[in-house]
């Protein structure tokens, strides 16, 4: 199976039984220079969540595509996207925001969905349309965790 066809498919089981937030939970922001500065919430990032977050199949699912030696422990990584490990070395944190936010943003032709966004996606289950994957709190939280993973 090629690589497009199973990340095609990680991304379609990653969306199953998730978007529990509504459209109203969807923070305004600021793009700048393609990547979003500031922060979505006046909450700091909780990285202990954002790992939870990263490894929860109903939430970020993260694992569903990438690996990461710091979740080693935990099953069913993929490979169809980069490793995460070193990540937080790779990309600041106003980066690291707009890929969760919307990695189309930064990776044209991506196939990692959008986990803060709701206009403008394609093939949404209706009861999905207009809800995020992550609400604003749980993007910081995620990146918040991913600024943990350096080399």
């Amino acid at each position: 199976m090629s690589v497009i066809r199973q990340g095609t498919i990680a991304a379609c089981v990653l969306l199953l039984g998730v978007a529990t937030a509504s459209a109203s939970d969807i923070a305004s922001f600021e793009v700048v220079d393609g990547t979003i500065p500031q922060p979505l919430t006046d909450v700091a990032g909780d990285p202990v969540a954002g790992k939870q977050a990263v490894v929860d199949r109903k939430l970020g699912n993260c694992l569903a595509c990438h690996t990461a030696a710091d979740l080693a422990n935990e099953p069913f990584h993929g490979e169809v996207g980069p490793p995460l490990d070193g990540v937080a070395d790779r990309w600041d944190e106003a980066t690291l925001r707009m890929i969760v936010v919307n990695p189309k943003m930064v990776y044209d032709g991506t196939i990692m969905p959008a986990f803060h966004r709701v206009e403008g996606l394609n093939l949404v289950m209706d009861k999905f349309a207009g809800k995020p994957i992550l609400t604003a709190q749980q993007v910081e939280d995620v990146v918040a965790y991913l600024k943990t993973l350096s080399e």
